[in-house]
């Protein structure tokens, strides 16, 4: 009997594997054995040993791991971006996520109205808290719900100026992730751009003169992923309004990131919020839900009760519409907000951008052996001062003092050594993102928080280079 014969047959290998059969489902596991008996004969027609039964068991429970594992997966970010749009974003409040879990597990009165026992509208779930944080409970202030910024923008140009133009400073048409831009978005809604001005300077003159039959709205667009210094000048939003209204046009803008909160009030840099907008004249705000607003993916548009009224009979609002889940966490989040006084507390997004240095730094100190025992001679590993970054947009200049313990190979060219402790950080069961800077690999620590530290040192064994 040669090798190939040794090797034994499924249903005896399936036999050994009850564990991995309960795990992933009989029909899964018999592909991995089938798979690995047929890189093990393939192998031993190369001249390889025959493989022992414990080490092919042990093949192809890994096998069968990695097919059963989630391809969406949680990650440490350790970038030093806080709202990294790869890494999902805002991470969400716990009332957020019982919320979500609740309306998942359970049917739920999302366009039932129970009160009078009929058709409810999804968008009262928010609608309202929406009003009352940003126009103190104004019943001229509605809002309704889309699945991102971008279909805010898209159904609220589609809705109100479809085959009209929309007015917009040219130094505003900006291109989002993903080489998503504003006039790209324009031609789709079906709606004709009008620049105005230049890149770096516009004047109210523009917006007034820009105004003729075919113009259906004037339009703000928040710059929030770059900034233009230097010899500039930008119309204030009253007096944009103004205009607008002067004419009987609504005045839009799109804030793109869209905060709730003061920054300032929390010790960061200032970034314009619906309230301010609502009260300089704006008819229409729209905005994202997992940015600086901390919820879920979302495309808030708050604005005129008339007007959401006209957005919402668009065709392309079913389309674009969101689902329970997404309310629920959005309804939880936004009742955060109600509580300004712990909100830094119970709002991750606000919690991780507010995180005093002496505790970030604090748990460096605590880490940094931890990290030198795990990667040993590969890498001297220091405490180092860096900066982290808002992210998502956000307020694109603007740097937070943090620290992060920084990795330098202990090699005259680090480049590959560098690229191979990346790799191994990633490979890691719950993978670490970092970064690569200065022939040095970082961890950003902000976004490492005291609950995760122990599940953060206890996989550093399992680093492999």
């Amino acid at each position: 009997m040669n090798d190939i014969q040794r090797l034994p047959a499924v249903d005896r290998v399936l036999q050994q594997l009850p564990e991995s059969i309960a795990a992933h489902g009989r029909q899964m596991v018999t592909a991995c054995v089938r798979a690995e008996l047929a890189a093990a004969r393939e192998g031993l027609r190369h001249g390889l040993p025959l493989p022992d039964e414990s080490t092919l068991y042990a093949a192809i429970r890994r096998r069968a791991d990695e097919a059963g594992r989630a391809n969406l997966r949680p990650v440490f970010n350790l970038t030093g971006t806080v709202l990294h749009t790869n890494l999902g974003r805002a991470q969400l409040a716990e009332e957020a996520i019982a919320a979500m879990v609740e309306a998942a597990r359970a049917p739920c009165a999302l366009e039932y109205d129970l009160a009078s026992g009929g058709r409810g509208d999804r968008d009262d779930l928010v609608s309202g808290l929406l009003a009352e944080i940003v126009a103190g409970g104004s019943p001229e202030i509605a809002a309704t719900i889309v699945n991102n910024n971008a279909a805010a923008v898209l159904l609220t140009l589609n809705a109100l100026a479809q085959g009209k133009e929309a007015v917009v400073s040219r130094g505003e048409l900006v291109e989002i992730g993903g080489a998503f831009r504003i006039p790209d978005v324009m031609r789709r809604a079906q709606v004709k751009l009008h620049e105005i001005g230049t890149t770096n300077r516009t004047h109210a003159k523009d917006f007034q003169e820009a105004i003729g039959p075919k113009t259906a709205l004037l339009m703000k667009i928040h710059t929030s992923n770059y900034a233009v210094t230097g010899f500039t000048a930008a119309v204030d939003e009253k007096v944009i309004a103004g205009i607008a209204h002067g004419a009987g046009l609504p005045f839009v803008i799109d804030l793109g990131s869209g905060t709730l909160c003061d920054f300032a009030a929390h010790g960061l840099p200032a970034e314009p919020t619906p309230q301010q907008a609502l009260a300089a004249g704006a008819d229409i705000v729209t905005f994202s839900g997992d940015k600086l607003l901390g919820g879920p993916q979302a495309g808030l548009i708050v604005g005129r009760k008339d007007l959401i009224a006209k957005i919402k009979k668009n065709p392309l609002k079913r389309a674009l519409r969101v689902g329970k889940t997404t309310l629920a966490a959005l309804e939880a989040t936004l009742r955060l907000y109600r509580d300004p006084d712990r909100l830094a507390e119970r709002l991750p997004t606000l919690r991780l951008l507010t995180r005093p240095l002496d505790n970030i730094t604090a748990l460096a100190e605590r880490l940094q052996p931890d990290v030198q025992g795990a990667i040993g001679a590969q890498a001297t590993v220091s405490v180092a001062p860096c900066s982290s970054q808002i992210g998502s947009g956000a307020l694109p200049v603007e740097r937070l003092p943090s620290i992060a313990l920084r990795l330098s190979p202990n090699a005259k060219k680090p480049g590959k050594a560098l690229l191979a402790i990346e790799a191994a950080f990633r490979s890691l069961p719950m993978p670490v993102i970092g970064y690569i800077r200065d022939d040095a690999y970082h961890l950003d620590l902000r976004c490492l928080e005291a609950k995760d530290e122990a599940r953060f040192v206890a996989q550093l064994q399992h680093l492999k280079f």
